[in-house]
């Protein structure tokens, strides 16, 4: 991972909308335009890594602050990429950071997105839902909670 740049946006805008399309087609909500622009609104650079495979552009991953914790947003592969481990494995990573500051991590994920599963692997638990949105949080781990236990085929 390296840290993300404001000129990286239109290409993790792009990247969003291919990943992000089976879920809001069948949702019923796909708009094009808006998908990449929804992005582009809220693109902090500050708190956003581009994840690298191999030296090329793989997808995107962002930490924002807040008050109630970190929220982990705009985590993006390129879907040839997924199913690999590299999501797991960034997932861990920020993990650990996290952790290190004791703070909860809260996120947002599609109903019905194959994504859940992943979040659900390393600890997330569903806080709140409606019929669009699943919102999860993971609590801290101090101590040995760094050292994320490994699901089976999780990678």
């Amino acid at each position: 991972m390296r840290p993300a740049e404001p000129a990286d946006v239109e290409q993790i805008a792009e990247l969003r909308a291919i990943v992000m399309r089976p879920d809001l087609e069948r949702l019923g909500r796909y708009d094009a335009h808006r998908v990449r622009q929804r992005l582009r609104d809220g693109f902090a650079p500050q708190h956003s890594s581009v994840i690298e495979a191999d030296g090329i552009f793989a997808g995107s991953v962002t930490l924002r602050p807040a008050e109630d914790g970190t929220w982990l947003e705009h985590f993006y592969l390129d879907p040839g990429l997924q199913g690999r481990g590299l999501g797991s494995s960034v997932l861990r990573t920020l993990l650990v950071r996290t952790d290190a500051a004791a703070e909860p991590v809260r996120l947002n994920v599609l109903q019905g997105s194959p994504a859940r599963r992943l979040y659900e692997r390393h600890g997330f638990t569903v806080e709140t839902q409606d019929p669009i949105d699943v919102f999860m949080v993971r609590q801290h781990r101090g101590g040995e909670g760094s050292q994320l236990p490994r699901a089976p085929g999780s990678d």
